[in-house]
């Protein structure tokens, strides 16, 4: 069987298990989505925004980038928030990163790896910013765990700053910005203990 045969029997059997724990759920999905959060996330493969807070289809918008990085030209990231906001009235945001982030670890490092070195610039900023405290650690593995931990912190103020969050705030609309940390090496998400329900 070929690796997209594979694909596409794995599908069949992923719809099989769903609609054997609920027959409508498709159907249901096909009329609307009405997830109650917006994660923006690293697009690593192993960090599976649904998987990993064991989320059924629709019940979270997703958006992935290298780093999970917010910039305020990325149309993409924004045109995703902006929907999700104000289309799909999410009550939450959250800027989930990862330890072991290979775009932290290349910022962190500053060696050349071609065109994704300008996104990772941001990332680089980060470090820039952060670099006594996280030069006070011991360990480069240390130092690359807090980077992105600070990487997360630096997002969610991102969020906050958007015009869309600020436009939500504005007229009273419920939403809230967070940050998360996932380690790979456990499985398990960490609350950053940064979030944010209100710009004043």
């Amino acid at each position: 069987m070929s690796y997209l045969e594979t694909l596409l029997e794995n599908n069949r059997k992923w719809s099989e298990r769903n609609r054997a724990q609920d027959a409508a759920l498709f159907e249901k999905l096909a009329r609307q989505q009405s997830p109650s959060s917006f994660w923006i996330g690293c697009c690593d493969s192993r960090v599976s925004a649904t998987q990993l807070t064991d989320l059924q289809p629709g019940e979270m918008f997703v958006h992935r980038n290298v780093g999970n990085v917010v910039v305020h030209t990325d149309l993409n990231c924004l045109a995703a928030l902006q929907y999700a906001v104000d289309v799909l009235s999410v009550q939450h945001v959250i800027v989930c990163g990862h330890y072991g982030c290979g775009g932290v670890h290349a910022a962190f490092e500053n060696h050349r790896h071609g065109l994704i070195d300008n996104w990772l610039r941001h990332v680089q900023d980060v470090h820039a910013k952060y670099a006594a405290e996280i030069a006070e650690l011991d360990g480069k593995e240390n130092q690359i765990d807090r980077l992105c931990e600070l990487n997360v912190v630096e997002q969610v103020a991102h969020v906050c700053q958007t015009t869309i969050v600020q436009d939500a705030w504005a007229r009273g609309q419920s939403l809230s910005v967070h940050g998360f940390i996932f380690a790979i090496r456990d499985g398990l998400l960490h609350d950053l203990q940064i979030s944010v329900h209100n710009a004043a």
